[in-house]
Formats: C-alpha cells, sequence, structure tokens
C-alpha cells in the first residue's frame, strides 16, 4: 500500500511531467476482451496516451472481477500494476473522507467507490484527462467544477 507521504510525492512529480491519464475499469476490460465492442477504440486510445495511466485499487479490482472468466485476463492486469503501466498513487485511508462526501454529494448518479477515488485521484494529482466508457464522468466534477476531458468520445 502506498502511504500518504508517497502519494503526495507521486502528485507533485506528476504535475511537473507530461500531464498523468485517469484509468476506468472499462477501459481495462475492454483492452482484455476482443469482443468486447470498444476494444479497437480503447486500443487505439492507448496506443496515443503520452502520460502516465493512474488508477486507484477499487478499479484493479473491479476489472478482474469483470475480467475473471478470461484465461489470464486478471493476472495480465496485476502484471501491468507490478509492471507500472498502471500506477496506483491513491490511498484510500487518509482520502476516506473525501470519497465519503463525493459518494454523497453523487449518490443520485449513483457513484460507486471506484468511480469517487477516481474523481478524488483528479483533484490530489490536478488531472482532468480520463480514459473511461462510463458516461456517469460527464456528471461528475472534480475540485468542485471542473469537467473530465474525455480521452475516448463516449456514444
Amino acid at each position: 500500500m502506498i502511504s500518504e507521504a508517497t502519494s503526495a510525492t507521486f502528485a507533485d512529480s506528476v504535475r511537473n511531467s507530461v500531464s498523468p491519464v485517469l484509468l476506468d475499469t472499462g477501459i481495462i476490460v475492454a483492452l482484455l476482451d476482443r469482443s468486447e465492442r470498444h476494444h479497437g477504440a480503447c486500443a487505439a486510445a492507448l496506443r496515443e496516451v503520452a502520460g502516465p495511466l493512474i488508477t486507484c485499487e477499487p478499479v484493479i479490482a473491479e476489472a478482474c472481477y469483470l475480467v475473471r472468466k478470461l484465461r489470464g485476463a486478471p493476472e495480465a492486469i496485476l502484471d501491468n500494476v507490478r509492471d507500472g503501466v498502471f500506477q496506483l498513487p491513491f490511498a484510500l485511508t487518509p482520502e476516506a473522507p473525501a470519497v465519503a462526501a463525493l459518494m454523497k454529494k453523487y449518490r443520485s448518479v449513483p457513484m460507486d467507490l471506484a468511480d469517487a477515488c477516481l474523481v478524488r485521484l483528479a483533484e490530489v494529482v490536478g488531472t482532468a484527462r480520463i480514459l473511461t466508457l462510463d458516461s456517469d464522468f460527464r456528471a461528475y466534477r472534480w475540485s468542485r467544477r471542473k469537467r473530465f476531458e474525455f480521452v475516448i468520445e463516449l456514444d
């Protein structure tokens, strides 16, 4: 687990380098499942992304669960975490109050834990760019009023 100090250090370093891109569950699933209708668009978008791919443990858990029946897919996700392809700079413990506040604010959407962590990660790191297939991110705002910038245009 990444400590609060490590999270702050990572946040500081990414602010001073190439803008990171938030990575959501649906993209990971589509990349691993060639039968998924967004597979091609996700693969093409990933080739164009210059910044580091940052996400959170709830996204990794959701993705591993959703691809559990695809042979080798959960292991591939964890290999990407191990190899630093998917970076996890978010520690839930110090951010739990802010995450809970976001889930309460967006209760009517509703907002799940993974989405709340990604919105909070956007605030901590200061990035609006997101790889997602989830239209709920059109409703979410980070740092109160900022909209997300979608790397892939949603249908």
